[in-house]
């Protein structure tokens, strides 16, 4: 058996892969084009943990991990050519794709980089499906990380899937409509509904995780030794908004809530996404659920608001003052909303949380308070508009 996991160089990929292939003998075979080093030292930013070559990486998980079972393919995924041949020779039986630009922020600059993230994306997610049917593989399991953002801010509970829809006094289950609100997210909603109608058309069997802001410097595996650690991004354009926090307290600067900061956003660590991509990966087909599947991957929405006071008390106990300002936001969003969204069938999935938010941070500051020059030697990537420095 062979699984393929695409954005394997990435801050969630790197991580699921080595719990992946901890836990089988099966080959696991990595895909990347190490894109987004590119894209993070094209806004002038770094990752704050050092990001090992991926031949140092693969050798230091058979050296301390004991993992011999991992491989790497470098390519790029919107060329159908090389991924004909990518699944034409591995013949995948199970493929997790993480590959993507995933910064809303970074798609929304200019119109370049809005055509260059749906192109991106997009053309990926059809290659590998489109593959998967002129090959005849279209019993591999598909497993995609799409994201929560694909739902908007809708005025009601969130469901884990598709959404009734009333008119005139009938109702239909349907999916739940495009809402994003950048042209990043709307590369998942178009995902999300291609790989609805792939397994209409091809029988696919997909589960679309639909992945939440996700918090953590590591998890087990990749904090066994520093050539194994995952990468953490702390710049406007890639550092989620829990993580840009952590890294203004460790440099002394304040944390940025833009507008009222009472609007909730939907959470998950690291250690969960990564289980829960790991035991999709790795289920018998008997057990898991059949057909097309949506799983949202949060496991609580936080305010704002409270996402800084609880990374200013937890930097707090490392030594840190941290101040918290308030600051215009420049996203076009609702600075009040609550939202709520049904999560049953992913907390079924990876049984319950494993790391609150809380936690995280305490993790996220002990570790990233070791690269505290690197982190303060690029605190003008905080804040927008740094591509026009």
């Amino acid at each position: 058996m062979t699984i393929l996991l695409t954005g394997g160089d990435g801050y969630l990929g790197w991580p699921t892969a080595l719990r992946i292939a901890s836990r089988t003998d099966d080959r696991v075979v990595l895909v990347d084009n190490f894109a987004r080093r590119e894209w993070v030292e094209n806004v002038g930013s770094r990752s704050a943990t050092p990001v090992a070559p991926i031949s140092e990486r693969l050798d230091a998980a058979e050296e301390v991990l004991g993992i011999t079972n991992l491989s790497f393919v470098e390519g790029d995924l919107a060329d159908k050519e090389f991924t004909d041949e990518l699944l034409g020779i591995h013949e995948p039986e199970v493929i997790v794709h993480a590959a993507a630009q995933p910064s809303a922020p970074y798609s929304q600059i200019n119109g370049e980089r809005a055509n260059y993230t749906q192109h991106n994306n997009m053309q990926a997610t059809r290659n590998l499906l489109w593959g998967l049917e002129e090959q005849d593989l279209t019993d591999t399991h598909f497993i995609e990380t799409t994201t929560t953002g694909v739902y908007g801010a809708p005025e009601f509970p969130i469901p884990e899937g598709g959404a009734t829809m009333e008119n005139q006094g009938e109702e239909d289950e349907v999916p739940f409509p495009a809402m994003a609100g950048s042209w990043y997210h709307l590369t998942k909603s178009h995902d999300a509904a291609n790989m609805r109608l792939a397994h209409q058309q091809f029988d696919i069997p997909i589960s679309d995780v639909r992945t939440s802001i996700i918090y953590g410097a590591g998890t087990d595996e990749t904090q066994a030794d520093e050539r194994l650690a995952t990468r953490f991004d702390f710049d406007y354009y890639f550092g989620v908004v829990a993580h840009r926090f952590a890294a203004q307290a460790v440099a002394g600067y304040p944390m940025t809530v833009y507008g009222k900061g009472e609007q909730r956003k939907p959470f998950g660590s690291l250690e969960d996404a990564v289980e829960g991509l790991a035991r999709l990966a790795l289920m018998d087909p008997e057990e898991r659920e059949s057909g097309h599947t949506v799983y949202n991957q949060v496991t609580r929405p936080i305010s704002i608001v409270e996402v800084a006071e609880t990374i200013a008390d937890v930097a707090g106990e490392f030594g840190y003052d941290v101040a918290v300002k308030h600051f215009e936001n420049p996203r076009d969003e609702d600075e009040t909303h609550e939202m709520e969204i049904e999560n049953d069938r992913y907390l079924d999935l990876i049984d319950e949380q494993r790391v609150t938010f809380e936690e995280g941070m305490r993790e996220t500051i002990g570790t990233i308070s070791e690269y505290e020059e690197i982190i303060t030697a690029h605190e003008d990537r905080f804040l927008p508009g740094v591509l026009e420095d």
